[in-house]
């Protein structure tokens, strides 16, 4: 899959991928609410044979507005762009969210983007986007245009889950903040997964006799600290169970950021300067500080046996999760 980049060099798009179906919108955490939108546009694009485009914006706009509230992203852009790719997208079209590019009219960002751009067949979205200066564009002006440029437009309306609750980044951020990662993943549709670069760390665990992939997570990620039982996967998409702590190690050091740490069950060698993924399946206990080593050596034996447990049987929650944590 491709992955653009719009820039000021205004790259023409490939002519395999123009007068494609194009679902418009942040989809951060791809979750199940999103892919209401992204499912219908990958119908739409094999009804028409036409190619299937994301059209989404880095970084997220409120990163921009209010650098000193970061958002807690659920899927930066590469797992986003992964995981879009895992449901039959074509391209992902990352375009660049400035201050400048908020204060475009959405005349220009129909004329200039989905239309001399993208040449766009059809787009589908929320029923509730609004694009343009001051919000300025809506569902009512997309539809015009459509009528206007010769370019079809559909609008899916939010998603509920079974209790009838809209289905929303928000609610899984605020699930993952309480380490509730099974409630996340029914959300989500797949369980909540990381990726960063294996780092050398203290090696105290290789030292009692436990080494651990260390991995340190975006600063502005909510995850609650604590252990869990979670699947870890290689770039060459080898998986290895495993249980994970992540926090500030206070039985240690009880300082620095925050760091995930990952036991690979049945494992050996290096993964240093890898870039690997872990997926969280369940909470095993919150973060402790133990009198001695000795007691916390005996504390993470617990964990492994539990977390074996735990990930024995295991099943996909979709088609979507089979191809991420399985």
């Amino acid at each position: 899959m491709t992955v653009f980049h719009r820039n000021e060099k205004k790259e023409p798009l490939p002519e395999a991928l123009k007068g494609g179906v194009i679902a418009i919108g942040n989809f951060d955490g791809v979750h199940r609410g999103h892919r209401s939108v992204l499912e219908r546009a990958l119908s739409l694009a094999e009804e028409r044979g036409a190619p299937a485009l994301v059209l989404t914006f880095e970084p997220h706009p409120r990163t921009v507005f209010r650098p000193e509230e970061p958002v807690f992203r659920l899927t930066p852009a590469p797992l986003k762009a992964r995981l879009l790719e895992a449901m039959g997208f074509q391209s992902v079209i990352e375009y660049p969210f400035t201050r400048e590019f908020a204060t475009r009219s959405a005349e220009e960002f129909i004329r200039t983007i989905l239309v001399d751009w993208l040449h766009a067949g059809a787009v589908v979205t929320g029923f509730d986007f609004h694009f343009g200066k001051g919000r300025e564009g809506g569902p009512a002006f997309l539809m015009a245009s459509g009528e206007r440029h010769g370019f079809t437009v559909s609008l899916v309306d939010a998603f509920r889950d079974e209790n009838a609750e809209v289905i929303s980044s928000s609610r899984i951020r605020a699930l993952l903040g309480e380490g509730d990662v099974s409630g996340a993943a029914g959300l989500l549709g797949y369980r909540y997964t990381v990726e960063a670069e294996v780092i050398g760390g203290e090696k105290l665990g290789r030292q009692l006799g436990f080494p651990t992939a260390n991995m340190q997570l975006s600063p502005e990620a909510e995850l609650k600290a604590g252990i869990y039982a979670v699947r870890f996967r290689r770039p060459d998409g080898t998986l290895h169970d495993g249980v994970a702590s992540y926090g500030r190690r206070p039985t240690v050091t009880d300082n620095g950021a925050p760091l995930l740490e990952t036991y690979l069950f049945d494992f050996s060698g290096s993964l240093y300067g890898e870039i690997c993924s872990v997926s969280f399946f369940g909470h095993l206990r919150d973060e402790l500080k133990f009198d001695s080593l000795d007691a916390l050596v005996v504390q993470i034996k617990r964990d492994e046996e539990e977390a074996r447990a735990l990930l024995s049987g295991v099943r996909p929650l979709g088609e979507l999760d089979a191809k991420i944590a399985f």
